[in-house]
């Protein structure tokens, strides 16, 4: 593609998400009317609005963040690494708080960019609309308003390969295969993060699964790019 993008201004990201409520039945009257009008368009008639709440993770509405997983490359290109560090926790105001303030600390200048895999239509909204839900003033990055499509300092990997076929979506388990790319889905899957944080309370296998797609992320730009991929050997893990 030769994009004409420095890798070391790109901040990759990935976000996992949940229903906010473990159930159903802790939703509020009110809480579960919204619901069931916010999913209306896709339950089928069969499917009560109480058996689609396990998906309610993927609205920011009735959602909350889990995990932010992030990368960032350091270094000289024959000898450059990438760095991967998580927020994450049951408390997503603390989560959201502590990626802000990496955004703000590294990433507020006009040359950085922000990156992920369908980032335009999920992370990066979600991400907003959760801060402002819990009063968290928006980072520059995240703070759209105003601004021009070709200020948006986003990048997205599935909106670039659609080269501008907007009927095209490719998810990042089929696209790591198709360019060669060891794939991140190898122990589960984003259906299973609810049931893994709710039920076996495992939230360090979550955050290692979001690591994984992080990184898948930054290898599809270098591919974009016809650069080699980061090898695990040239990948630091940061607590």
């Amino acid at each position: 593609m030769n994009l004409n993008v420095s890798l070391s201004n790109v901040l990759f990201l990935d976000i996992e998400t949940v229903p906010e409520y473990e159930n159903w039945s802790l939703l509020s009257d009110t809480s579960k009317e919204l619901f069931e009008q916010k999913t209306a368009y896709q339950r089928k008639d069969e499917t009560s609005p109480e058996d689609f709440y396990e998906r309610a993770g993927i609205w920011a509405e009735f959602g909350k963040v889990i995990c932010i997983s992030v990368g960032y490359f350091v270094g000289k290109k024959d000898q450059k690494k990438l760095r991967v560090k998580s927020f994450y926790g049951d408390d997503e105001k603390v989560v959201l708080t502590e990626f802000k303030e990496l955004l703000d600390a590294h990433f507020s200048y006009a040359n950085k960019l922000l990156c992920a895999h369908n980032g335009k239509e999920f992370d990066f909204p979600f991400l907003a609309r959760r801060m402002i839900v819990h009063h968290i003033t928006l980072p520059k990055k995240l703070n759209l308003f105003g601004k021009k499509p070709w200020e948006v300092a986003h990048l997205d990997t599935m909106d670039l390969w659609k080269f501008g076929d907007y009927k095209h979506y490719s998810s990042l388990k089929l696209l790591t295969h198709t360019l060669g790319i060891p794939s991140p889905k190898d122990d589960i899957d984003g259906s299973d993060v609810a049931r893994i944080y709710y039920q076996e309370k495992d939230i360090d296998r979550i955050v290692k699964y979001c690591e994984k797609d992080t990184i898948a992320v930054a290898q599809l730009l270098q591919r974009f790019n016809n650069e080699d991929i980061v090898k695990e050997n040239e990948i630091e893990y940061i607590d």
